[in-house]
């Protein structure tokens, strides 16, 4: 799997935004400067987020950006879906519309695993847990494996 540039951006941008609280509005310039985006991408990354209803903006000299719902109702895999679309696909295909023969056959359940324990951790990980930094044991353990970090 891969984490684009796009999604990564607009995690952290959600990420600003809840550690702000709920009814703070943020500016696109400081959460930009603040996260070291470049404030014209994250102005579009912004906007898709607002026509996805995971932010509310306000126009005028108090405006900015704001969650559209608490942080704790937000899971990272809602940010990535609103800005990259499906988390897991195969040459762009979701797992479940693919079909594969012959000794290729297995890879539509390995495929429907993968898929599954990325949906397990990134749709059960909200913003309010990552901006707490309180990630669920499970995240943690996995995350503390050293063969975790490193390539084969």
């Amino acid at each position: 799997m891969r984490i684009s540039a796009r999604a990564d951006y607009a995690v952290r941008a959600a990420l600003e935004l809840a550690a702000a609280g709920d009814d703070t509005s943020v500016k696109a310039e400081a959460i930009a400067t603040a996260q070291g985006i470049p404030h014209k991408f994250l102005e579009g990354i912004l906007g898709d987020m607002r026509r996805g209803g995971l932010v509310a903006s306000q126009r005028g000299g108090k405006g900015g950006y704001r969650l559209a719902r608490p942080a704790d109702s937000i899971a990272i895999a809602d940010v990535i879906r609103v800005v990259d679309g499906p988390l897991v696909s195969v040459r762009g295909v979701r797992p479940p519309e693919l079909s594969y023969s012959g000794p290729a056959e297995a890879l539509l359940p390995l495929w429907i695993a993968v898929r599954a324990n990325v949906r397990k951790i990134l749709g059960e990980v909200t913003l309010a847990e990552v901006a707490a930094a309180k990630l669920p044991d499970e995240v943690v353990g996995l995350a503390e494996d050293p063969d975790a970090w490193t390539n084969p």
